[in-house]
C-alpha cells in the first residue's frame, strides 16, 4: 500500500512541476508577461493548492485511498492539457484581441483557469497522507518535483512543444494509475486510463499544438513555433511582415522602420566615426545591420536566447549576414562584466524593465560596468516607455529614477522624446541637433530625418522631459530595484480597474487565518514564506552576480527542490526529537540564514564567478534543507487525525509560499529592497520560534 501511495505522489510531483512551468509560460503570453502577472499567477497556483489541501481534511472518510489516488491521477493527467487548449481557444474570445489584459482580469482569469488542477493536486497530497505517513508523502512529492524540474529544464523544453511536453508526465500518471487499478481489480479504471493514454498519442501525432497555436493568431500564418529555456517563441507571417512573439508578447516585427532607426541613429549620430559598437539584444530586427551604415563600425551583438538567433537566421538572414557583425550568444550583463574590449557606443535594445531580470540592465551597478568598457567619450543609449505628448505621474517616476541613476555614472545625459523616450549618457559632449549630425555623416535614413525630428523634438516636448527627469526619485540599484516597481505602477495606471475588493477579501481572509493559526502551523507558514521569498532573492542575486545563464539558474532551482527532498528524508528517516524545541531550532536557523543572506550576497560581488555560483548553491541548499526538515518534524509535534494534521500543515505551507512568491517579487524587493525582504522573512520565523517555545500546547 505504501508503495502505491509513494508512486502516486511521485507521479503527481512530476506532473505538478511540469504543469506549473508550462502553464506559467502559456499564461504569461496572455497576461502581459511582466513581474506582477507572474507573481499573481504563481500566487494563485499556491493559494489554490492550499485550498485543495484544506478541503483534504475530509480525506479520512475515503475508504480506499489508493483507489481514489488512481482515479485522481487520471484526472490530473488530462487537466493541464485541457487548460492549455482552452486557454489558447478562449483567449481571443474572452479578451480583446491584441489588447493588453489588466490586473483585475489577470487575477480572476488565472484563478479560474488554474483552479481545477491545483485544487485536485492539493487534495491528493492530503489524501495520500491519510494512507501513509506525512513525512514520507512530503519526501515522495519533493522527489517527484526534482525529477519533473530536471526533465523540464534540461531535457524536454528544447525538444518538445507544450502539448507534447505535458503528455510526458501525463503518460507517467496514467501508467501509475493503470498499475494501481490492476492491483485493486478496478478494470473499468484501467480501461479508462488506457484509452486516455492512446488519446495522448493521438494529440501528439495530429500536432494539436500547431492547430491550437494558430487559433491565437487569426489572420496570420504561423511559420515557426518553438520552446527555449527562456520562453515560447512563435513567428507569424502577416501580409509579408514577419512578427516574432516571445511568451505571447511581440518582440520583433519587420518593416518597423521607426523603432530600428530611432534605436540606432540617436546614439550613432553622437559618434558617427565609432568603430566598435556593442548591441545588447534586438539585432535580429535589423538594428545590427542599420549600425553598419556608419562605415567604420563593427558590431558585437549579444543575444541571450539562442532560439531567437535560430529563427532570425531562418526568416531574416540578411539581418545577421554581414561579417562585421559578431554574435555572442550569452547574457548581456555577463558579457559586459567579462569582456576586455572597448566600445565607442553601447546600445541596450531591451524591453522596459517589467521584470527583475530585465531591470538588471537599468541599475547603477550595470551603468558603472558599461562605463568601464566604454571609451573615454563613449555613449550609452537605451529607451524607456512611449510618449504621446503627456507625461503621467507614473511615467515621470520612471523617467526620474532612470535619470537619477544615470547621473551616478555619467556626467552628461540627453533625453529624446521620440516614438519612445531615449536616454543618451556619456562623459563626453552630447549633441541635441541630431538631424544635422546625421546629415553631416552622409548616412541615409528613411524616417529619422530632419522633418521627423523637427516634429518630435519640439520645445514643449523637450520641456516635458526636463520637468520629468528633474524630479527627485529613488536610485535603481541591483538589490533595490525600484525602477521595475515604478514601471509596474505605470503599467497598472493604463487600466481603470484595480481589484480592490479582491485584495480586501484576501487580506481579511489572511488576517483571520493567522489569528486562528496555532504555533506549529504558524511555523510552517513562516518557513513557506521564507522558502518562496528567499528563493526569489537567491535567483535575483545569482542573475546579478553571475548573469542569466539558464542552465546554471536551472541548477539553482534544482538544488532548492533537492534540498527540500533531502531535508524531508533526513527528518523522516532519522526521526530527530519530536516537539516544539526541534521545530523552534529549525525556525531560528532559517531566521539566521535570512538575516545573513543580504550580507553574504553583497560579499560575493568581488569574488570569482565560479566561487559565487558554488556559494549561492550552498546557501540555497542550506535554506531548502532546513525548510524540508520542518514539515516532518511538525507532523510529530501535532497530535490528532492524520488527514486533519496534513491538511492544516499543507495549507499553512502553501499560503506562506503564496505570500512569499507574490509579495517578494512584486512589492517587497522593488519597494523595500533585498535587505528588508530578508529581515521580514527572518522576523516571521523568529516569531514562529518564540511562539513554539512560549506556548504550552503542542499545536
Amino acid at each position: 500500500m505504501n508503495r502505491r501511495v509513494g508512486l502516486a505522489v511521485g507521479a503527481l510531483g512530476v506532473m505538478a512541476v511540469m504543469a506549473q512551468l508550462a502553464l506559467l509560460r502559456e499564461m504569461l503570453g496572455v497576461f502581459s508577461g511582466n513581474e506582477l502577472a507572474l507573481g499573481v499567477i504563481l500566487g494563485n497556483w499556491l493559494l489554490l493548492t492550499g485550498l485543495g489541501s484544506w478541503i483534504g481534511r475530509t480525506a479520512s472518510r475515503v475508504r480506499h485511498p489508493p483507489r481514489a489516488l488512481a482515479l485522481l491521477l487520471v484526472l490530473v493527467a488530462v487537466l493541464p492539457l485541457a487548460e492549455v487548449l482552452t486557454l489558447r481557444e478562449l483567449r481571443n474570445v474572452i479578451f480583446v484581441r491584441g489588447a493588453a489584459v489588466g490586473l483585475s482580469e489577470t487575477v480572476v482569469a488565472s484563478f479560474l483557469w488554474l483552479a481545477p488542477f491545483c485544487i485536485v493536486s492539493g487534495y491528493m497530497l492530503t489524501l495520500a497522507c491519510s494512507a501513509d505517513t506525512i513525512g514520507r508523502v512530503y519526501v515522495a512529492d519533493s522527489i517527484g518535483s526534482v525529477l519533473g524540474g530536471v526533465l523540464f529544464t534540461f531535457v524536454l523544453v528544447r525538444r518538445l512543444d507544450h502539448i507534447a511536453l505535458l503528455c510526458v508526465p501525463a503518460f507517467a500518471c496514467l501508467v501509475v494509475a493503470v498499475w494501481i487499478a490492476w492491483l485493486e481489480h478496478r478494470y473499468w479504471l484501467l480501461g479508462t486510463a488506457g484509452i486516455l493514454a492512446a488519446g495522448l498519442v493521438v494529440l501528439v501525432a495530429v500536432d494539436v499544438d500547431s492547430v491550437s497555436t494558430a487559433r491565437l493568431f487569426p489572420g496570420q500564418r504561423v511559420a515557426f513555433r518553438g520552446n527555449s529555456p527562456y520562453g515560447r517563441l512563435v513567428v507569424t507571417d502577416s501580409a509579408g511582415q514577419w512578427n516574432f512573439f516571445e511568451n505571447g508578447l511581440p518582440v520583433i516585427a519587420t518593416h518597423n522602420t521607426e523603432e530600428i532607426e530611432e534605436t540606432v541613429h540617436y546614439a550613432m549620430a553622437q559618434r558617427p566615426d565609432a568603430w566598435h559598437v556593442l548591441l545588447i539584444a534586438g539585432g535580429v530586427s535589423g538594428t545590427a545591420r542599420e549600425i553598419l551604415k556608419y562605415g567604420d563600425a563593427q558590431v558585437v551583438y549579444v543575444e541571450l536566447d539562442p532560439l531567437i538567433i535560430t529563427a532570425g537566421r531562418r526568416f531574416l538572414p540578411e539581418s545577421l549576414a554581414d561579417p562585421r557583425i559578431r554574435l555572442e550568444n550569452t547574457d548581456g550583463r555577463h558579457y559586459v562584466r567579462l569582456t576586455k574590449d572597448t566600445f565607442n557606443v553601447v546600445i541596450i535594445d531591451m524591453p522596459p524593465p517589467s521584470t527583475s531580470q530585465i531591470n538588471r540592465f537599468f541599475t547603477s551597478e550595470f551603468f558603472d560596468e558599461v562605463k568601464h568598457v566604454l571609451a573615454s567619450d563613449g555613449v550609452l543609449a537605451f529607451s524607456l516607455g512611449h510618449y504621446e505628448n503627456f507625461v503621467s505621474p507614473e511615467l515621470a517616476r520612471v523617467l526620474a529614477s532612470a535619470s537619477a541613476t544615470l547621473k551616478q555614472s555619467f556626467r552628461h545625459q540627453l533625453v529624446i522624446p521620440g516614438g519612445r523616450i531615449f536616454f543618451l549618457a556619456s562623459d563626453g559632449e552630447l549633441y541635441p541637433d541630431i538631424a544635422a549630425r546625421i546629415e553631416q555623416s552622409g548616412v541615409s535614413t528613411r524616417l529619422v530625418n530632419r522633418h521627423y525630428l523637427d516634429a518630435m523634438l519640439t520645445p514643449d516636448r523637450l520641456a516635458d522631459m526636463q520637468r520629468a527627469t528633474a524630479a527627485p526619485a529613488a536610485l535603481n540599484t541591483d538589490f533595490n530595484p525600484v525602477l521595475y516597481y515604478y514601471h509596474l505602477r505605470h503599467w497598472m495606471s493604463q487600466f481603470r480597474q484595480v481589484p480592490v475588493l479582491w485584495i480586501a477579501v484576501l487580506v481579511a481572509g489572511l488576517v483571520a487565518y493567522l489569528l486562528r493559526t496555532r504555533a506549529v502551523p504558524f511555523a510552517i507558514f513562516a518557513s513557506g514564506f521564507a522558502a518562496s521569498a528567499l528563493e526569489v532573492v537567491l535567483l535575483l542575486g545569482f542573475q546579478i552576480l553571475c548573469g542569466s545563464v539558464y542552465r546554471q539558474v536551472g541548477v539553482i532551482i534544482t538544488v532548492f527542490m533537492a534540498g527540500l527532498a533531502v531535508g524531508g528524508f533526513v527528518a523522516t528517516r532519522y526521526r530527530p526529537v519530536a516537539g516544539r524545541s526541534t521545530l523552534a531550532g529549525l525556525a531560528v536557523g532559517i531566521a539566521f540564514l535570512a538575516a545573513a543572506l543580504p550580507v553574504a550576497l553583497k560579499s560575493l560581488e568581488c569574488v570569482l564567478v565560479s566561487t559565487t555560483q558554488t556559494m549561492i548553491a550552498l546557501l540555497t541548499l542550506a535554506l531548502a534543507f532546513m525548510v524540508g526538515m520542518e514539515f516532518p518534524v511538525a507532523t510529530r509535534a501535532t497530535p490528532g487525525d492524520v488527514a486533519e494534521t496534513a491538511s492544516r500543515l499543507y495549507t499553512a505551507d502553501f499560503i506562506g509560499a503564496c505570500l512569499g512568491a507574490l509579495l517578494a517579487s512584486t512589492l517587497l524587493i522593488p519597494l523595500l529592497g533585498v535587505m528588508a525582504t530578508c529581515l521580514l522573512a527572518a522576523g516571521l520565523n523568529a516569531v514562529g520560534a518564540v511562539r513554539l517555545l512560549a506556548t504550552r500546547k503542542k499545536i
